[in-house]
């Protein structure tokens, strides 16, 4: 890069941060003009009392308590289909999209599709794609993360697998951004230890690619930086006390400045496990963590100068090699399995995955450039 740099920036929306603040959600509603909402969640998630305390406060501010839950852990196009019908149904106007990546993708998609009428993969996020779509057909749509992960709720796009392929596909538009976020890390204290773990590593690994990315933009850099710092502090006491509240909060911000971060490029780590986990059904932000180790390793030579500046920050002695070894220690000590195999990955579809990883999107903002010799080598050291 010669001279002054040039880029195209765009950042996140309106934020109601702290415990307690699911109170709002009515407020959040109004303000996003909503007065008929359908909430949108996961199968697991609907039956907690999470779920059913927050219906009970749409409820009696009037907004009823309709709620839509059929959605898989890797959501497709299927559960949408399903979800649309019930938007319609109902005689929606916006859409509460709630609960960990599943719930707020595919909250997201429905509010997005909801008035449409191209097929939903005239959407993927390819050149200008997103400009096929009829703005007013977009419903507003109010996020509540119940996770500290994929930060969706700060995300202008979703990933829906294609059911019939098995391909994650990334469907992408302004809109698409809520209108309001609320950020409540209360709702996250009765996460299972391992979903802390997966979701946790997630951040980390949204941070870490943005960090790495070779692009130009500064705003992510710093903000990557400082959410490696939170999850590196906060994710250990979050997974040995579920209860922290403090580490809790600090987590639901790094999940949010992890996913804001990522607008400056993501990586091998992604490009590997989306595949596998499209194909395998495996937890997005775990299997980014299995594969984040060999993913280091293989972008050392040109990211050791930039992660040995990240490790100073984060009070890691050693350089890359310090950064290195807390990773396999906060893998470790996350009970992350070590290595593909143990996901249930088999040798014999490395070339199809291989093939998979080449045209996830991700592969253009890894800093050593991703081939198919490389890539097949990459996912080998990585079982």
């Amino acid at each position: 890069m010669s001279g002054a740099p040039t880029a195209n920036w765009s950042y996140p929306t309106a934020i109601k941060f702290g415990a307690g603040r699911i109170r709002e959600l009515p407020a959040a509603c109004a303000q996003a003009g909503i007065t008929r909402p359908l909430l949108v969640t996961d199968r697991g998630l609907a039956a907690l009392p999470v779920t059913a305390a927050t219906l009970a406060i749409l409820d009696a501010a009037g907004l009823g308590r309709a709620i839509f839950a059929e959605v898989d852990p890797n959501p497709n196009e299927v559960n949408l289909a399903a979800g649309l019908a019930a938007y319609k149904a109902g005689g929606h106007d916006g859409v509460i999209a709630f609960g960990g990546g599943s719930g707020l993708d595919l909250g997201k998609m429905v509010a997005f599709m909801s008035g449409q009428t191209r097929p939903l993969w005239d959407f993927e996020d390819i050149g200008d794609w997103f400009t096929r779509a009829d703005p007013a057909g977009i419903a507003p749509i109010v996020a509540v993360p119940t996770t500290a992960g994929t930060g969706s709720e700060v995300g202008r796009a979703s990933v829906i697998t294609n059911s019939q392929t098995h391909v994650k596909k990334i469907i992408f538009h302004p809109k698409v951004l809520p209108t309001v976020v609320i950020c409540d890390p209360e709702l996250t204290v009765g996460m299972p230890r391992m979903i802390t773990a997966g979701t946790g590593m997630d951040a980390f690994a949204h941070c870490l690619e943005a960090f790495s990315s070779p692009f130009y933009h500064p705003m992510s850099q710093g903000i990557a930086l400082e959410g490696l710092r939170l999850v590196n502090t906060y994710l250990p006491r979050a997974y040995a006390d579920g209860s922290d509240i403090e580490a809790r909060a600090h987590m639901m911000s790094a999940a949010a400045m992890g996913a804001v971060a990522f607008q400056k490029g993501l990586g091998a780590i992604h490009a590997l496990s989306h595949p596998v986990g499209a194909v395998y059904g495996t937890h997005h932000g775990t299997t980014n963590a299995v594969v984040m180790p060999a993913c280091l390793r293989f972008n050392r030579p040109a990211i050791e100068d930039r992660i040995a500046m990240a490790a100073a920050y984060l009070g890691i002695a050693g350089g890359f090699d310090g950064f290195y070894a807390r990773v396999l220690e906060l893998n470790a000590l996350l009970a992350i399995p070590s290595g593909l195999a143990a996901l249930g990955v088999e040798q014999a579809r490395l070339d199809v995955l291989t093939a998979m990883a080449l045209a996830d999107p991700s592969v253009g903002g890894n800093p050593v450039a991703m081939t198919a010799e490389n890539t097949r080598a990459l996912f080998a050291e990585a079982m």
